[in-house]
């Protein structure tokens, strides 16, 4: 990974409608309707799956 991301304070991310719709039912099902949580959940999911 370019370790010149590490610095980011923020990204901007777009999502399609269907992914966008599995993220809202990860929020609801697993944090309580908390999107904000759902996708930083996601987020650690995928970056665990690119460092392997």
């Amino acid at each position: 990974m370019d370790e010149a991301f590490l610095n980011l304070e923020e990204v901007d991310v777009e999502l399609d409608e269907e992914l966008l719709e599995a993220v809202d039912e990860k929020a609801f099902v697993d944090h309580r309707d908390n999107r904000d949580a759902a996708v930083r959940d996601l987020l650690d999911e995928w970056l665990k799956q690119k460092g392997e």
